[in-house]
């Protein structure tokens, strides 16, 4: 894969808004995340991306290439250290409502009981409901409907009842 590939699929992703991405080609693993995790490399308007190595042949480091995005992803904003944040228990897809064109489960400002369902998570063809595990106000919504999520990745921020 050379760089002017890399790039287009790199521009791709960024326009289907597809978060994270994987490929193995041969010898030539890619793997492709934005968002929250860009927020902790030096520089976000780049991939690093590195060959995977066979024990049995060494690639010359020259196969390791950078390309530049166009536009820096924008780090997360921290959470306020009062909220108490629902996390994902599991990968897959998240949906904020039961269906497509239904109102979502849950908006911000909502008052929120513990056991309440928050949102879908669907893998594997499988619809998990995720609910609070704790009372209060529901203060931000940290994804987008449709977005590919993963393990412990943060979901809602809510700010506990006293």
């Amino acid at each position: 894969m050379n760089q002017k590939e890399l790039k287009e699929l790199i521009e791709f992703l960024i326009e289907k808004d597809i978060a994270e991405f994987e490929l193995e080609r041969g010898d030539v693993k890619v793997k492709i995340k934005r968002g929250a995790e860009l927020a902790r490399l030096p520089d976000s308007r780049y991939f690093a991306v590195h060959p995977a190595v066979d024990s049995s042949a060494q690639l010359p480091a020259a196969q390791s290439a950078k390309v530049e995005l166009g536009a820096a992803a924008t780090p997360a904003p921290e959470p306020e250290e009062h909220l108490h944040i629902v996390k994902s228990p599991i990968v897959g897809t998240f949906y904020e409502s039961p269906s497509p064109g239904s109102p979502p489960f849950v908006k911000v400002g909502d008052t929120l009981e513990v056991g309440q369902v928050l949102c879908i998570v669907e893998a594997m063809k499988l619809m998990n409901e995720i609910e609070c595990d704790v009372a209060g106000e529901l203060v931000k919504k940290l994804v987008a409907n449709g977005q590919p999520i993963e393990y412990g990745q943060d979901l809602f921020a809510v700010r506990p009842n006293k």
